[in-house]
């Protein structure tokens, strides 16, 4: 028997039009912003320094999102010596830039973004292999007042009907002709509201989100995040899902999430500008001062905020006392700062440390 009155989640894509005339003078800018940000993340020597450096405050962000709140130091100290973990939530963190790092691997391999790719996002993200949700009972609740405000679809025959449909919305262009950032927006409305997993629903679609604008080569690099706009704006943007489930207000959510993509851009052209600015730095001072410099040693010390023995003996491919020798005498002339975590030191790029933590 079919309740009328009982709203439910339509299949992809819509029979309305979403690109209005607002919407359409918001995009221009948008996209210079986004295709400035792929230029100037070109331009830095090796990539994974941004995917590493950047990956990690998303990481961060995205996961303060859901409340699993960690310290910096936390979060570069768990990277140094995972065993050291005192923090659960800094581990979390740590899953959720592996779920990112592997979600960019295995979409650059396949060229698609496909379930079995988001399937194994959230398994990493929540380290387990509960996979979409089989049992009724899962309901959105206000944390204010604990009343539920949406309830996704119930039943497995429903949330794998909707996440086949959204894997084909995803990766067949011919589907829908709108512009690639409207259809991100719509893609993480729907991932939103399938709501697939017990857990990690909100992780996973932040990540969807970078990973899409990868597949349609707006950038190269898992480097643009929307989790700092969405902190700043979270009432919003839940707020805006809500009115598109209920009073089907698609221009508001759209202009909301493109003037995220184009301020984050702007911020993170801004942040990398700054990144390159203190590599071209140390850059000089060690090439001037250090007969041991090497772009190497360089791309090392701007990798990993916190660094240690190990990390250089790793990728500058020296024994354990020429990387030992090499750190201490930085240290010592103040390049980095030595620390001591359980019965090794480690050594903090200081400059880098504050420019990453005041974000």
């Amino acid at each position: 028997m079919k309740h009328n009155k009982k709203w439910e989640l339509s299949e992809l894509p819509l029979s309305i039009d979403l690109e209005t005339i607002k919407l359409l003078k918001r995009l221009p800018s948008a996209h210079a912003a986004l295709a400035e940000l792929k230029g100037i993340a070109s331009t830095i020597p090796n990539q994974s320094i941004l995917i590493n450096t950047l990956g990690l405050q998303e990481a961060k962000d995205s996961s303060a999102i859901e409340n699993i709140i960690t310290t910096h130091d936390d979060l570069y100290k768990s990277g140094i010596n995972p065993d050291s973990l005192k923090s659960l939530t800094a581990k979390e963190v740590q899953n959720y830039i592996s779920a990112l790092k592997i979600g960019y691997k295995l979409i650059s391999q396949n060229g698609l973004l496909t379930n079995r790719i988001i399937l194994k996002i959230q398994e990493v993200l929540e380290n387990n292999q509960a996979g979409f949700r089989k049992l009724p009972g899962t309901e959105l609740k206000s944390t204010q007042t604990g009343e539920t405000i949406y309830t996704p679809p119930q039943d497995l025959k429903d949330i794998n009907r909707l996440m086949t449909n959204l894997e084909k919305f995803i990766n067949q262009r011919e589907m829908c002709d709108v512009d690639p950032l409207v259809k991100m927006a719509i893609i993480h409305y729907q991932f939103e509201s399938i709501h697939p997993f017990y857990d990690g629903n909100g992780r996973t679609g932040r990540i969807i989100n970078i990973l899409y604008l990868i597949l349609e080569s707006l950038q190269n690099l898992p480097i643009l995040y929307l989790s700092s706009y969405i902190i700043r704006n979270k009432s919003d943007y839940y707020r805006l899902l809500q009115e598109v489930r209920e009073e089907s207000n698609w221009e508001e959510w759209l202009l909301f999430i493109i003037k995220g993509v184009e301020q984050t851009s702007i911020e993170t052209i801004e942040l990398i500008s700054q990144i390159r600015e203190l590599m071209m730095d140390y850059k000089h001072r060690l090439r001037e001062n250090y007969k041991f410099y090497s772009q190497d040693l360089l791309n090392n010390l701007f990798k990993h905020p916190y660094t240690k023995i190990e990390f250089i003996v790793k990728d500058l491919k020296v024994s354990r006392l020429t990387a030992a020798n090499y750190l201490n005498k930085l240290a010592e002339d103040g390049m980095l700062k030595k620390e001591r975590l359980g019965t090794a030191n480690y050594y903090i790029n200081k400059p880098l440390f504050e420019l990453l933590s005041k974000r």
